[in-house]
């Protein structure tokens, strides 16, 4: 069981009033959305879009129309396209790294063993991605790169970097376990396995997307960490 559930995007707050006064037959009236609200309803709708399994690249235009809105009032809330899938790399950064750390803080509380620890800790944190990854497939096709194939490269360098750090983090919790269990070169083996650990996830997820979300990334998940992590 994971310690905590990954976050969602919020839910943006109805605009729809209900009818004023007494008479059952009042017109209702539209509530300008409050700050934040509308950034929020955007980012939530190209989420959506994203997973339509083989959907075609994502304009501005049919974002728009989605909503009910001109472009322009995409516009008011953010510069570019590019910043709207900034904005989803964010939520991806923000969910997965926050509660990996919680998760790795709390087993390192509940089980001290260094000779187990490591691998309980990586085994949390790849639940984690799985069951993120299952809960939002629009943001899947972020991570592995499939809805960013022709958006500004920098968008695809962010998400090289988030797997980096995540490898980074793999190899922060195996490598004591590495020392505690009398490896040789601890280093050299933690990082063996924390590159192999990042690429499987990867390779997970883009078959999650490219199989139209019909291949779970959870299947067969804890004979293949089993075999992973030995």
């Amino acid at each position: 069981m994971l310690m905590s559930e990954p976050h969602e995007l919020p839910a943006a707050p109805e605009t729809d009033a209900h009818p004023v006064g007494s008479e059952p037959d009042a017109p209702a009236t539209r509530k300008r959305p409050r700050p934040g609200e509308r950034r929020v309803q955007i980012l939530q709708t190209l989420a959506s879009m994203l997973e339509q399994p083989g959907a075609e690249r994502i304009t501005t235009a049919a974002l728009a129309a989605r909503i009910g809105v001109s472009e322009a009032a995409l516009y008011r809330h953010f510069a570019s396209k590019a910043q709207m899938f900034e904005g989803l790399i964010e939520f991806i950064e923000q969910t997965v790294f926050s509660l990996s750390k919680q998760m790795i803080e709390r087993e390192a509380g509940a089980n001290p063993d260094p000779a187990t620890l490591g691998r309980r800790q990586a085994t949390r944190v790849m639940y984690l991605l799985v069951q993120f990854a299952e809960k939002n497939p629009g943001m899947v096709r972020v991570m592995c790169g499939d809805a960013l194939v022709l958006e500004h490269e920098r968008l695809q360098q962010r998400m090289n970097q988030f797997f980096e750090r995540l490898e980074l983090t793999f190899r922060q919790c195996l490598r004591p376990q590495a020392e505690a269990t009398g490896s040789a070169k601890p280093s050299v083996h933690s990082q063996a396995q924390a590159a192999v650990l990042t690429a499987f996830i990867q390779g997970r997820l883009q078959r999650y997307a490219r199989t139209g979300f019909k291949r779970l990334p959870s299947e067969q998940l804890e004979g293949a960490l089993a075999l992973l992590l030995a």
